[in-house]
């Protein structure tokens, strides 16, 4: 017997159900905090378990103080909280991370940061994070801060989790940022443009701005209420991490 419409449509369905549902989990995919199959294969893992701060410490402190794991979330839960520094040193990387600002609020994720007796920003660059809309800083939200900058906008409302990543290449090799999948721009660390940048940058005193091949991931407190999440790091051949 021929199949009739309705019963070749239904097998349709059927078979279709079956691809989708077989197919490889990807990030997106994922529940927070968790890593897809391709993720574990390309050699990514998690900063943040959602449940702990096991992971990070306070800028020259041994501990994770006013940030805690809430709802899945690290947030910053004390307004006077220091910078929170990852316990291990990294050289070139691959950096994904959800953040999610409050209305107006300001943070900001730095990489190769050293240990000084100055603040954590003479030493790191600093990605931006912010509120495009009632944010009070010209620097927007994903901008490499006073140095490079995307020709568009692509960042979620104020309240809703962004999806950033961040590619910090070895030397002589370019590094780029992206947000919510629209790569911002990309820059090398160290070259002519990047010198020219920070000596025309509020950088240009600090003697010690930028120079690490090597350093911690730090997320900033700036008064404002900020949570993040689906912190992966994947070290890329060369930029071995290391302890402190």
């Amino acid at each position: 017997m021929r199949p009739t419409f309705r019963t070749a449509a239904f097998a349709a369905l059927a078979a279709l159900f079956v691809a989708f549902a077989s197919r490889p989990v990807r990030a997106a995919d994922a529940a927070p905090n968790t890593l897809s199959d391709e993720e574990k294969k390309a050699g990514f893992k998690l900063l943040f378990d959602g449940k702990s701060t096991d992971h990070f410490r306070g800028y020259k402190m041994d501990e994770a103080k006013g940030w805690q794991a809430v709802d899945g979330a690290l947030k910053r839960v004390d307004p006077k909280a220091p910078d929170i520094i990852t316990k291990e040193q990294f050289g070139a990387f691959e950096l994904l991370i959800d953040y999610k600002i409050s209305p107006g609020g300001n943070s900001g994720i730095m990489f190769h940061v050293a240990e000084t007796d100055g603040p954590s920003y003479v030493t790191g660059p600093e990605i931006q994070v912010q509120d495009n809309v009632a944010g009070h800083d010209p620097q927007k939200s994903g901008w490499l801060y006073q140095l490079y900058k995307p020709d568009t906008d692509a960042t979620k409302p104020a309240g809703e989790w962004n999806q950033m990543r961040i590619l910090i290449a070895p030397k002589g090799q370019k590094s780029s940022v992206s947000m919510n999948g629209t790569k911002y721009y990309e820059f090398e660390k160290g070259s002519a443009d990047w010198d020219a940048k920070v000596k025309q940058s509020k950088f240009k005193d600090m003697p010690g701005f930028g120079k690490q091949t090597k350093g911690y991931i730090c997320l900033q407190n700036h008064g404002d209420e900020v949570a993040y999440r689906n912190i992966k790091i994947r070290v890329i051949d060369g930029g071995a991490s290391a302890r402190k």
